[in-house]
This record gives structure tokens, sequence and C-alpha cells, in this order.
């Protein structure tokens, strides 16, 4: 291989040999001149409170930072959309001298009269770090004048990596909860964590726990209204999908008002049905019939599911993947998702990943696999090229490295439309998989060109049979 490891990471990756105990390092700030796929503090904060759609969200700082963040995530509301719009306070060189608290207080002021939110997030950057603005003080006026919440995010972008992020959005959002009545919330009932509403896939899971009689009381944070965390306490158990993002709140929500949680992944045949069977088991005592409620929805969508996949595995039995995403958690759904379509995978990294995340990463996949944490694109192209790989998994500032090395490529990040969680998720991911790995258009590109073009002249899917006739 191509010698493109810097001295400094080299202990952030790992190739399975074999060995049961290995250490790996991570969860750190990423390496100066690496060019990391990781972003910053504040884009971390960003990602995590941007779904909350009634709430205000105004940048505090240099207009870049809202346009790098702006419709950061393919979030869906179901009914309002402020969260769409970015606003920013725009400093300029005069603010940087002077301050921008009166800036900051006037645009809150403003734009609370205009849209009249729910509640308002204040995210700082790494210009107000450093000129020292006092946003909580601004913050507590501004509440105590308008009458909503006025949540400040200390997201400097340079206080740490993006895990940091996802910690000071745990931190505004624990200001939220506990201020709602939840006299009428259900005994059976969850708060969805981790999840975003990506193409809408929140709808999906609330429609099995509600099959299972469970009610969801929020949603933190796709398609969340701020009234709903603010009595998120009530419910009886937290679950957790992205466990970087939003465990941090779980565990503070379980310090303070006594919420248990639970992990939970919903991408995938087995990871989406545990999901539903864990959160039956908790409450088997208060409803006996819960977990039959949950075994039978399991067994109609199956039913549907397991056919069709089984077409899609006659073309991809034997290809090679690379993922790439940004909470470990994810990785392991897709290791399973991409066995029971007949491929293996052979590289697998995260943004966020802990060194436990790694090693259940290394416990499921094969010997001489590749597991790296926070990767840089030369790393990743050098891995993509070593593994002859047919499909990269990750998002969009992945997707440019494996059209560049003539890879098939799957959008599994926040920007994507294509729902991906839950039984029909799973359908729809083996349906881009098949089409992008077995498209004739690799046979066009240089390292492609050979077996893989043979290949791709030979897709059998009854549902989307491909042009490959056409272009022999």
């Amino acid at each position: 291989m191509e010698q493109v490891i810097f001295t400094e990471r080299a202990n952030q990756i790992v190739r399975k040999d074999g060995a049961v105990d290995f250490t790996i390092a991570c969860n750190r700030d990423s390496l100066a001149g690496a060019v990391s796929q990781r972003a910053c503090v504040f884009c971390g904060s960003r990602v995590v409170l941007y779904p909350i759609a009634d709430a205000l969200h105004l940048v505090h700082g240099p207009i870049g930072c809202a346009a790098y963040t702006w419709d950061i995530r393919g979030a869906l509301s179901s009914g309002p959309e402020l969260h769409r719009l970015s606003f920013s306070t725009d400093l300029k060189e005069k603010d940087v001298i002077f301050g921008g608290e009166k800036k900051l207080y006037q645009a809150l002021t403003e734009l609370i009269a205009r849209h009249k939110p729910s509640a308002a997030f204040v995210y700082s950057t790494c210009i107000v770090g450093i000129i020292g603005d006092d946003l909580n003080a601004v913050a507590k006026r501004v509440e105590a004048e308008q009458g909503i919440p006025v949540i400040p995010v200390a997201s400097e972008g340079f206080k740490g990596n993006k895990r940091e992020g996802y910690h000071a959005a745990c931190k505004a959002l624990s200001k939220l909860v506990g201020r709602g009545d939840v006299s009428a919330v259900s005994p059976l009932s969850v708060n969805i964590l981790g999840d975003f509403n990506l193409a809408g896939e929140i709808w999906i899971i609330k429609d099995y726990y509600q099959r299972m009689g469970v009610e969801v009381v929020a949603t933190l944070t796709g398609d969340g209204r701020v009234a709903d965390i603010e009595k998120a306490h009530g419910a009886a158990l937290n679950v957790v999908q992205c466990s970087g993002a939003t465990q941090d709140l779980a565990v503070m929500m379980q310090e303070t008002y006594g919420t248990p949680f639970i992990r939970a992944s919903y991408f995938g045949i087995e990871d989406m049905s545990q999901a539903l069977y864990d959160v039956a088991k908790f409450f088997a005592e208060k409803d006996p019939g819960i977990m039959d409620r949950a075994k039978a929805l399991v067994r109609d969508e199956l039913s549907m599911l397991y056919p069709k996949l089984q077409e899609y595995k006659k073309d991809l039995k034997g290809k090679k993947a690379a993922v790439y995403v940004g909470g470990a958690f994810k990785a392991f759904s897709l290791v399973k998702s991409f066995r029971h379509l007949g491929m293996d995978v052979v590289v697998v990294g995260s943004q966020t990943g802990t060194e436990e995340d790694y090693k259940e990463l290394a416990a499921i996949t094969d010997e001489g696999t590749i597991i790296v944490d926070d990767a840089n694109p030369l790393e990743l192209s050098a891995f993509i090229k070593e593994k002859d790989v047919d499909i990269f998994v990750g998002g969009v500032k992945e997707r440019p490295i494996a059209f560049k090395l003539g890879v098939g490529f799957c959008d599994h990040n926040h920007e994507r439309k294509e729902a991906l969680e839950g039984f029909a998720g799973m359908l729809n991911f083996a349906r881009e998989v098949h089409a992008t790995v077995m498209s004739p258009v690799w046979r066009f590109t240089p390292r492609r060109s050979g077996k893989a073009a043979s290949a791709a002249t030979s897709c059998t899917s009854p549902e989307r049979p491909c042009d490959c006739a056409e272009v022999k």
C-alpha cells in the first residue's frame, strides 16, 4: 500500500489480525494539516439542535459560520419550518473591536418579534470566544423581556472537535427539559434521542412504537418541538440512537430526573428488531402483551422485506464495501446490513467513535478489516484502492473520493433524501446499493475496468433492470 499515514495518526488505525484486545486512539483533536473529515465544535452543536422546527436559531459570529451550517441536515418537519432559515449577527471588524453584545440583543429582539418562536438558541463561534461577548447576560435579558426560553450554546469552534459540539448541544437541551407539565404523559412512553428525521425517518419509527402501544413524548431533535422537549422528563424511557450526539443528554436526564435509557439503532433488520424488542422488554411488566405486539410487527414487516432482499443478494454477493460515517453505532448496523446482501465490509471508521465502539466493530468484522478513527481523504483513498471496494458509504465530504476512484457511493449522512431507517429503509438501502454497484458506468472508469465491468453487465434485479445490454 502507498505510504499515506501520518506518523501522528498511526495509533488511530487498526487492521484486524485476530487479536482479542487492542488499543486505538480516538476522541482526539484532528491532526493539523491532515484535512480531517470531522467538523468543528460549532458545527457539531448546530447539527444536533437545528431540527427543532419551532425554535429560532441565531448564529452569533461572522456570516460564514451561518452559511456553512445553513440547512445542514435534511431534517423534515410536520409543521413549522423556522429551522430552515439561517440567521446571523454578521459580526464585522468594528464589532470585533468594540464587542457584539448590542448587535446580538438587537437581532434577538427583532427576530423574536417577527417570527414568534417558541424558544431561541444563540450559538457562539470562534470569534465570540476570542472577544469575550457575554451571551448569558444577553440571553437572560431577552428571555425576561420576551417571555420565551433564550438559550446560549457554548460552541466556539476552536474548543475541541465535533464531539464537544454534541456535548454543548446536550447542555443547551437540558435547560429546556423539565419546564413542561407531564401530568398527561402515558406510563408507556419514550423519548427518541439522536434521530434527526432525515427524509422523514422518525415518522417511520414513531409508527412502529405507536403500533406497539407506546407513546412518543419528544423527538430529540428530528421534527422537534419546544413544548415536547420541555416535558421530555415525563417519559418513562429514553431510547438513544446516535450515542455520540445525544447520550450525554440521556445521562443528564438520568442523573436529574431518574429517567433510564437504552441504546438502539434503527438501521438494518437485526438492530431495528432489537430496538423494538428492547422497548417491549422494558415495559413488559406494565403491559404483558407488548412483546407479542412487537413480535407480530417484526414478523409482518420481514415477510414483505426478506424476499425482495434475496433478489438483490443474487447480484451483490461477494462484493466489498467501505464505510466511514459520523457515529460508530451506525457502522455496526451497516456491517450487518451488508451481510444480508452477501457483501463484506473491508474498511470501517467513524468521526466520533470511542475505543469501546471500535473494539465492538472489530468483533463483528472479518480478518484484515481496516478500522480507522477520524480519517482524512488521503487515507480513505488509499484504503479504498488497497481493498478494491465496490461501494463506499459516507457523507457529502466522502462522495467525491468515491467517484474520483470509480467506486459506487451511498450517502448515509445527514444530507440524504432517502429514508434508510426501519424495515422500509432497509429495502431502500438495498435498492440504492444495488443500483450503484451494478451500474454499467463503472466499466468506463480506468480503475474499475476488467472484472468489475463484466460484473456490471449481469444484474438480475426484477425491480430495477439496468441498461447493460444497450451499452455493450
